[in-house]
Parts: C-alpha cells; sequence; structure tokens
C-alpha cells in the first residue's frame, strides 16, 4: 500500500483534525479537484486540495525531497488565486521519513524578483503527543521525534482501539500499519498492530491486492527465466555458441555456463 495513498485517505476521512493541525482550526474541509484549477495534477507523493468557504488548504506529504517542489507549490499558488481570488490559502509540505538533506528545509521559491513562501513541516522533529490527541493523527504518531517508535506505535495502536466507529478504527489500524514501515520492520508492527483489527478497512484490502499483484508477477517473472533457460538448454545441446545464446536469450554467460555444466552431468 502507498504512502501517498495512505496520506490521502486520511485527510478524507479525517478532515476535521487535518484541519486542527495543520490551519489551527477546526473547520470542515471539501475537496478540491485540481481539475477545477486548470491544472493536471503534478506528481506529487500526496497531493491534497481541500477548501472551505474562507480558505484553501494545499498539503503535500513527501518521502523523500524533491527539488521541484518550490516551484510547484506556486504554481498551484497562482493557479488557487486565479480560481478564488479573494481566499487565502495555506500551503505546507510534510515530510515524512528523516534525511540529511538540506532540500526539506527549504520554504521559498525564488526566481529574480519573485518570491513565494510555504510552510514545512518535519515529522521526526515534532512531539509525539502532537498526533496521539487526535484520532485522524494517530497514524503518523511513529513517525514522530522518539528514540522508540515501537513505543509511540503501541500508544498509537492503544488508542485507536478505543476509537468506537468499528470501520474507522480499521482504517487507522491498517493506516498506522502502513505509515509505521518507514521507521520500522514489518515483523515489529504486525506484534503491535492487530491484523484483526484492520482487515475489514479500504486501506488493509488494498494491501492485500498489492500483494497479490506482486506474487502474481514474480510468478511470471520466474515462468519467464525457466522458459529462458530451457530454450539455453537446446540451443547447448545443438552446440550454438554461448555468446550467440546470451544474445539471443538475454541470460548471462554465468548462467549459461552453470546450465552448460547441468547438461555434462
Amino acid at each position: 500500500m502507498s504512502f501517498d495513498t495512505t496520506c490521502r485517505r486520511l485527510a478524507e476521512q479525517f478532515s476535521l483534525d487535518f484541519a486542527n493541525w495543520l490551519l489551527g482550526q477546526s473547520i470542515e474541509l471539501t475537496e478540491l479537484s485540481p481539475t477545477e484549477l486548470s491544472l493536471e495534477p503534478i506528481r506529487a507523493d500526496a497531493l491534497i486540495l481541500r477548501q472551505a468557504d474562507n480558505i484553501v488548504l494545499h498539503a503535500e506529504f513527501q518521502t523523500q525531497p524533491d527539488p521541484d517542489i518550490p516551484f510547484r507549490l506556486l504554481d498551484y499558488r497562482i493557479r488557487v488565486h486565479r480560481r478564488f481570488p479573494s481566499k487565502p490559502m495555506h500551503q505546507v509540505v510534510i515530510y515524512l521519513r528523516r534525511t540529511t538533506s538540506e532540500q526539506v528545509l527549504i520554504n521559498t521559491f525564488n526566481l529574480e524578483r519573485t518570491r513565494h513562501e510555504f510552510d514545512v513541516i518535519r515529522l521526526w522533529e515534532q512531539p509525539p503527543s502532537l498526533f496521539l490527541q487526535s484520532p485522524g493523527l494517530l497514524p503518523f504518531a511513529a513517525l514522530a521525534q522518539t528514540p522508540d517508535p515501537a513505543q509511540v506505535l503501541q500508544q498509537a495502536a492503544q488508542a485507536i482501539d478505543r476509537v468506537p466507529d468499528p470501520q474507522r478504527q480499521a482504517e487507522l489500524a491498517a493506516s498506522a500499519f502502513v505509515l509505521a514501515g518507514l521507521v520500522l520492520e514489518q515483523s515489529i508492527i504486525q506484534q503491535i498492530i492487530r491484523r484483526d483489527v484492520m482487515q475489514e478497512s479500504v486501506t488493509y484490502q488494498a494491501i492485500k491486492q498489492e500483494g497479490h499483484q506482486e506474487g502474481r508477477q514474480e510468478g511470471r517473472q520466474e515462468g519467464r527465466q525457466e522458459t529462458l533457460q530451457e530454450i539455453a538448454k537446446n540451443l547447448l545441446r545443438e552446440g550454438m555458441a554461448l555468446e550467440v545464446i546470451a544474445r539471443t536469450t538475454g541470460l548471462s554467460l554465468e548462467t549459461l555456463q552453470q546450465l552448460q555444466r547441468s547438461l555434462t552431468l
């Protein structure tokens, strides 16, 4: 399950929690489609455009630094102003994974006499308590500033277990499972997040689906390799040169030499 899809779903399902966190206001936010801005979505880890009557929120979750971010935020700001000239806009880039890159410190775009500013949040610098207070933010807690992310994930899991709505509880558990993968081994996460809690969520079903797809892809790749090796064996029996077989099948000379030895045993 990708991190971008997880973050977008959390923002959709828990918009009040996100508004409180990023705007400091308890307001209902509705989706603003990039197509309303005559703008095709530019590739981002997780692009979130939401609006209320008096503000537009533009948030992007990033797992790694991206030098195109400052210009992208300026581009969105101009297009939102053209569509809603009287609406203020709050823009923030949220980095999920710890890095030493100076790119995550940049919060401006500068071009000759043009300067645009935006906010930046580096989750590993935020206190875990910030995310443990609101249900919709619980999945981010393990990414916060802590020497023991497993312990913080345990606290988040306990808080998730207390969420009264079973469907929301399942979605939060699955999201915490996905995002914790940025800082913890899967074996540790599986000991903390109860699979039976999250298995009814849309997010968990997507995780399973991706796993099935990867398995099928690996199976197809293994089958293709077996077919190529059988072809190579037939060509070896015909006495064809190894270099020619390598060019024909794409197999390495080392692999062909191993196959050749197996035929002589």
